[in-house]
Order: structure tokens, then C-alpha cells, then sequence
């Protein structure tokens, strides 16, 4: 079997994290290994890739074979180009030179596009993390509109209930002010009637002529 360059299983569980490993193909995935060249982390965006560039390069053309993630790894990293460009290099299309110039500028281009990547997904998350805020502002202003609405409500109930009491209240007080003014001016009434009578009576036995009894005369 052939040498592989794969990936080792690191991390807790639910947050996986690898070592590319050069490894024997008949040992276990994370069983023992040969050589580790660097480390692979997918769960940030971009993954994040940290490689030995040198070794690997070095185990590629030794004939390592690497599996599909990691072919992907090392393609993004540009170790192919470099095999590519030394290829060149060797049937004298260019110079060790030029292709490392080549080379340099590739990474330095792959570079800004993953910097440029890397601010788009932060721009990106700061919009979705301001539209989510604003929409559970919305939530939280309808949610307090609703929750003021209620106790205006409420207020205005009670404001009407007491109001509708002070009402009944004020009536019955002018109905006993009213039951209490016309009994007192029956009372008066009465009292004023009586003395009418008196004073009637009075003068009726004032004006009333004394009647004196006569002794008959005697024959």
C-alpha cells in the first residue's frame, strides 16, 4: 500500500478538527502516523488550513497519495502549482526563477480573495445579525404597544367604573339633600300650619262676646 497524506479526526464531538497526517495506508485513520504537516479546521468560513508547504510538497512528489479532502487542501494551498511550475522548470519553459515569481503572486492573489471572502462574510453576518436585532426591536415595540394598549384599557375601565361610581354617588347624595330639603320644608309646612291654627283659634276666641247668665226678677 502506498503512503497516504490524509486527514486525523481531532476535537470534541460536534466540533471536528484534523491534523493532515502523512500516514501508511494500511494503518487505521487515526491510528499511528508517519509525519504530521498541518492542520485543517472546517468549521470556520473559510475553513481554516494551516500546512508545512515544503513537506508536503516534498511527499507529493514522493508519490504520497492524498485523499479527496486533502487533495482539495493542497490544491488550495497551491502545491500542485508549484509541481506544475517546476515541471516547466525542468523542460526549460522557464526558470526556477519565474516560477517561483509565479508562484509568489498566485498566493499573494489567493490571499486577497480569501481576505476579500473572509470581510464579505463578516459584512454579511453584521447585516443578518442588524436585520434580526431591528426585527426583534419590531417584535419587542409591537409586543409593548400591545401590552400598553391593554393597560391603557384597563385604566381607562377603571377611570370609567370610578367615574360611573362617583356618579351614582354624587346622585344619591342629591337625592337625600332633596328627600332632606323637602322633608324639612314639610316640617316648616306643618310647623307654619299649626301656627296659623294657633293664631286663628286666638282670635276667634278673642272676638268670641262674653255671655253672663241674668238672675230672673222676682213678682
Amino acid at each position: 500500500m502506498p503512503v497516504k497524506i490524509r486527514l486525523q479526526r481531532r476535537g470534541k464531538k460536534g466540533q471536528p478538527f484534523y491534523h493532515v497526517v502523512i500516514a501508511d495506508g494500511r494503518a487505521p485513520r487515526d491510528g499511528r502516523f508517519i509525519e504530521k504537516i498541518g492542520t485543517y479546521n472546517p468549521l470556520t468560513h473559510p475553513a481554516t488550513i494551516v500546512l508545512n508547504f515544503d513537506r508536503a510538497y516534498h511527499w507529493i512528489n514522493c508519490g504520497a497519495q492524498p485523499t479527496d479532502t486533502v487533495r482539495m487542501i493542497l490544491r488550495r494551498e497551491g502545491i500542485y502549482l508549484k509541481q506544475h511550475l517546476m515541471g516547466g522548470v525542468q523542460k526549460g519553459a522557464l526558470t526556477e526563477e519565474q516560477a517561483e515569481e509565479k508562484l509568489t503572486a498566485w498566493k499573494e492573489e489567493k490571499a486577497h480573495k480569501l481576505s476579500d471572502m473572509k470581510l464579505e462574510i463578516i459584512n454579511s453576518q453584521k447585516s443578518i445579525m442588524k436585520k434580526r436585532i431591528e426585527a426583534e426591536t419590531k417584535v419587542k415595540e409591537a409586543k409593548a404597544d400591545s401590552i400598553n394598549e391593554k393597560r391603557q384599557a384597563v385604566l381607562a375601565a377603571e377611570a370609567a367604573k370610578k367615574a360611573e361610581a362617583e356618579a351614582k354617588a354624587q346622585a344619591e347624595a342629591e337625592e337625600k339633600a332633596q328627600a332632606k330639603a323637602k322633608a324639612k320644608a314639610e316640617t316648616q309646612t306643618a310647623t307654619e300650619t299649626q301656627e296659623n291654627i294657633a293664631e286663628i283659634t286666638s282670635e276667634t276666641i278673642e272676638q268670641t262676646p262674653e255671655v253672663t247668665e241674668e238672675t230672673p226678677a222676682k213678682e
